[in-house]
């Protein structure tokens, strides 16, 4: 099992930033991608975007190309999710989760998950 802790959630103005990470431990060696989704109130988990463990192409929702990109740093086993122009519609929790897959993009492709933590963008 891989333990995900997130964390650099919060509330931001429309068009401001905000990067969130995502620390990962335990049998990370089991991971193929890391990948970020957010849910809304009231509404289903979505995909944001997906990036390849071991290097490869990052992939993204197409409601977020552009304006949000993942990165990682090995030595500390952390993915990131940058979120530029936030716009009220990205009010969500977001999750970050771990797949022994490649490049899913649903969240029945996803072993392991984070808590979550609260973005709010404020129009």
């Amino acid at each position: 099992q891989v333990q995900l802790v997130e964390s650099g959630g919060g509330l931001v103005q429309a068009g401001g930033s905000l990067r969130l990470s995502c620390a990962a431990s335990g049998r990370t060696f089991s991971t193929t991608t890391m990948g970020w989704f957010r849910q809304a109130p009231g509404k289903e988990r979505e995909f944001v975007g997906g990036h390849s463990w071991a290097g490869g192409p990052t992939y993204y929702a197409d409601s977020v190309k552009g304006r949000f990109t993942m990165s990682r740093e090995n030595a500390k086993k952390t993915v990131y999710l940058q979120m530029n122009s936030l716009k009220p519609e990205d009010t969500a929790v977001y999750y970050c989760a771990a797949s022994s897959l490649r490049a899913p993009r649903v969240a029945t492709g996803f072993d392991s998950w984070g808590q979550g933590t609260q973005v709010t963008v404020s129009s």
